[in-house]
């Protein structure tokens, strides 16, 4: 009862501070949210209820999509897109809330399962975005009318970056950055420093040097002696105060006095008008309240007690995997054996032969423990054995047989045309987790499990099938064995005949090898190769930039422009969220990067400033991979020759694959694709890599979480058929507009120490700076706000005045090199299409292919 009493007591004076309406607290709800004194543990109801809400909406989302009959066909394109930009919209929903329940629950059991429902919602959120972008022909995508039907902020649409991608690796990444940081410093030593030479002067340079200085400090001095003189003529000027003077100086006092105080409480009035209008935010919010302090605070010692509870699962696995070895091993192993030879009596009693044991590949012994009959496994195998025998034979039917069956759906596509869910790789998966959390997880009773501690007996269950897994390999080479034996003994004649046969399958099944690729490196180490790529600049460190510092607003008028023909820029948020989708997500996530839509190669098109090169660090940074920079300017000289260039490119992709997630930048794409070498350039040999780089980009697999971003700012100077083939996603990146640079100034004032005050009108500068980057912006306020500024902003605030200056003497991104990009990306395939799309053609071309198929078949 006492504890109640202070815990009561000690949350009023909480609420109190924090400007709340005290009410009547629940303790046994208080003590679900909030820790104890004493050491207890704080509830996971809410993370729970979080998980269980996106379920819901889950197996609500996976009957939408897996109905007991297909839907047919949407001839409309517009309602068709409307329905995936509404899937991805939930979807996102679902993304969210399980990010956050995986980054805040404590049982490790529900954390596995949530990752893996986590990745299999990922990896639908990325079909969704590939689908979109077929249908619509656009990589950016407008949905603020889905987000008013759905009463949404634009905020609800961001895709979160799951926090595992760089916690769950954090060790790893610091090692990789020890040892990068440990070859630069050997590289540093080795290299001997160039002797400091001084210049040579002539006497007249010297004798102006001197002029300089003596002339600045005559001006010292001469200032100093006139500011004598001033004050000194300001002494003689002032007279002996008389009764009138003293009246006077009293009243002007006064009126000071008034009007600084009047003036004062007018500012204050209209600051509390404004508030209450809602157009300036109150102070009390600006700054971080006790509330989200605290609960900062809860997440950061949730996430300790997350590694704590990891440790003792891990602990308890290995305990109890052990305690299955002792305890139920043998056991395991004699009932394996029994039911082995009760198989092999059966199937003779059967057959009249011993059967053949299965092969390693094909299950082993897991096949006889199905529930089957000996009959049944014989016939089986003898299927399967006629199926190998006549597979080459009935080769050729099938060509004939799949030649008719593409005919047939031609037709049913003429009869039935309209448009289509693409097939998913992740439904069935989602499907598959959604019923086991209704089964076992939904219902399940957590009474006594407060501190959120592992559960020894779904550990053992789970650990049983391995346990069972490994003994059956010792058990099947036992068995393979004794029915060789058997054999010898009982059927002497048939067991040469089944040894050739045998033979004969493990021939044809090592018949046919794919070539290897030559490892030109095999006899080095990885270290040794790091070592090299570092000191010859090929692999470089990131940058700490996270994605979140890509600032840029929400674009609110995109479906309303594409509804008046009209195609909008995309704007700074938009291609946060791209990026977001296309790089860091497959590069974050094995799993993800094998299943989803694979992309290979992006790239970035956008002027000088627009944070290209941020991009490329904020997509290491988030995922902790490693940056190698083949920039034309940057292999320039290295590795010369053809054999030279063929090791490059094995070293940087052998070291990609090795130590992935990797990206690879290459700064300046268009000087690998120029149309014409400028005659300066012509001795870097830009093109060198124009050949032999699609080669290797060929090669990269699902599996290979290899990613090449290009960064161009002069597209029109390549080859756009080439540039296109090499890069599968080109992305263009504007200007920012207003909201966006609104909120650019202001982040970027005070990232630099600067103060926001009614002084500095950020909307003015906002609407004066159109046309500048964020580039531009960041130039012009370190060259306003400088050490001396920032300490005089308590006397002088910050006015938007102070930026023009700078401002002006930068040249901006003019209309017309924006409208020049558009009309160059308007040439790309996904351009064309979406021009086609705008003009209506889309839907003649496949008609006429059509009937031209027809005309050359007769």
């Amino acid at each position: 009862m006492e504890t109640d009493h202070a815990l009561k007591a000690e949350l009023t004076l909480a609420v109190a501070n924090l400007g709340l309406v005290s009410a009547p607290w629940d303790l046994s709800l208080v003590r679900d949210t909030f820790s104890i004194r004493g050491g207890k543990n704080m509830s996971q109801r809410t993370y729970n209820q979080l998980w269980a809400d996106a379920q819901l909406e889950l197996s609500c989302l996976l009957e939408e999509e897996l109905p007991a009959e297909p839907p047919r066909p949407e001839k409309d394109r517009v309602v068709f897109f409307q329905r995936l930009a509404m899937l991805f919209v939930r979807y996102t929903q679902i993304f969210r809330q399980l990010e956050k329940a995986y980054d805040l629950v404590v049982h490790p059991q529900k954390r596995r399962f949530i990752h893996s429902a986590l990745e299999s919602v990922m990896g639908r959120v990325l079909e969704l975005k590939n689908e979109m972008v077929e249908k619509e022909f656009s990589e950016y995508h407008y949905m603020d009318d889905v987000l008013h039907d759905l009463k949404l902020i634009p905020a609800d649409l961001e895709i979160p970056i799951p926090r595992y991608f760089h916690s769950e690796r954090s060790k790893e990444v610091q090692q990789r950055k020890a040892m990068l940081t440990d070859i630069l410093k050997m590289a540093e030593v080795t290299e001997t420093p160039e002797p400091v030479m001084a210049k040579k002067m002539s006497q007249e340079e010297a004798v102006k040097i001197i002029q300089v200085a003596e002339r600045a400090r005559q001006g010292r001095e001469r200032a100093k002696f006139n500011m004598k003189n001033l004050n000194m003529n300001t002494m003689y000027r002032i007279k002996e105060p008389g009764a009138e003077s003293a009246e006077s100086a009293a009243v002007c006092i006064q009126k000071v006095w008034k009007g600084y105080v009047q003036r004062k409480r007018t500012k204050i009035a209209r600051e509390e008008e404004m508030i209450l209008l809602g157009m300036n935010m109150d102070p009390k919010y600006e700054e971080p309240r006790p509330a989200e302090m605290t609960a900062q605070a809860i997440a950061a010692s949730t996430r300790v007690k997350q590694m704590e509870h990891e440790e003792a699962y891990q602990k308890a696995t290995v305990d109890v995997m052990n305690q299955l070895r002792d305890v139920e091993g043998d056991d395991m192993s004699k009932s394996m054996k029994v039911q082995i030879q009760q198989w092999f009596t059966e199937c003779r009693n059967a057959t009249g032969t011993f059967p053949d044991y299965p092969d390693e590949e094909d299950g082993g012994s897991a096949l006889i423990f199905a529930e089957k009959t000996p009959q049944q496994l014989l016939e089986e195998f003898a299927a399967k054995e006629e199926e190998e025998a006549n597979a080459k034979a009935k080769g050729k039917e099938e060509k004939k047989e799949k030649g008719k069956s593409d005919k047939r759906k031609e037709d049913e596509e003429v009869e039935e045309a309209g448009l289509k869910m693409l097939p998913s790789a992740f439904l069935l998966d989602l499907e598959v987790e959604s019923k086991i959390y209704a089964d076992f997880w939904h219902n399940r009773s957590e009474y006594g499990n407060f501190n959120q501690m592992h559960d020894p007996e779904l550990i053992k269950e789970e650990k049983r099938k391995v346990i069972e897994a490994e003994i059956r390999v010792k058990v099947d080479e036992q068995m393979r064995h004794e029915l060789a034996e058997w054999k010898l003994s009982v059927d002497k004649d048939k067991g040469g005949k089944t040894k050739a046969n045998a033979k004969k399958k493990k021939g044809s099944k090592s018949g046919k090898k794919k070539k290897k690729e030559k490892d030109l490196t095999a006899d080095r180490t990885l270290q040794s190769l790091c070592r090299e790529l570092v000191e010859q600049g090929l692999l470089k460190q990131t940058r700490n930039v996270q994605l979140q510092d890509f600032l840029g607003d929400y674009s609110y008028l995109g479906t309303t422009l594409r509804q008046h023909d009209i195609e909008p820029m995309p704007s700074l948020s938009d291609v946060r969220q791209v990026i977001s989708l296309y790089a860091v997500l497959p590069l974050g996530s094995q799993v993800v990067h094998e299943k989803a839509p694979l992309i290979k190669s992006v790239l970035l098109v956008g002027p000088t400033g627009v944070g290209k090169k941020m991009l490329v660090h904020a997509v290491c940074h988030e995922t902790g991979a490693c940056l190698f920079d083949l920039s034309p300017l940057n292999t320039a000289g290295k590795y010369p020759g053809k054999s030279g260039l063929a090791m490059m490119l094995h070293m940087v992709f052998k070291v990609a694959r090795l130590m992935q997630p990797s990206v690879i930048w290459i700064e300046d794409a268009e000087k690998m694709f120029y149309r014409k070498i400028p005659k300066e350039e012509k001795e870097l040999d830009p093109k060198r890599l124009k050949k032999d780089l699609p080669k290797f980009l060929k090669l990269i697999k699902g599996e290979d979480r290899v990613l090449i971003i290009g960064t161009t700012r002069d597209p029109h100077s390549a080859e756009i058929k080439s540039l296109c083939k090499m890069f599968s996603k080109i992305l263009l990146i504007p200007r920012p507009d207003y909201g966006s640079r609104r909120i650019l100034w202001k982040q970027l004032i005070r990232k630099h120490g600067g103060e926001g005050t009614e002084a500095l009108d950020l909307s003015s500068l906002a609407k004066i700076s159109d046309g500048y980057t964020p580039g531009h912006m960041v130039q012009v306020i370190q060259s306003v706000l400088t050490k001396h500024r920032v300490f005089q902003q308590a006397k002088r605030p910050l006015t938007a005045a102070e930026f023009i200056a700078p401002l002006a003497q930068i040249d901006p991104v003019f209309q017309e090199e924006e409208e020049a990009l558009k009309s160059w990306y308007a040439k790309t395939p996904l351009g064309k299409k979406r021009s086609k799309a705008a003009s209506g053609k889309e839907e003649e071309e496949p008609a006429k292919d059509k009937n031209t198929k027809k005309k050359g078949k007769k």
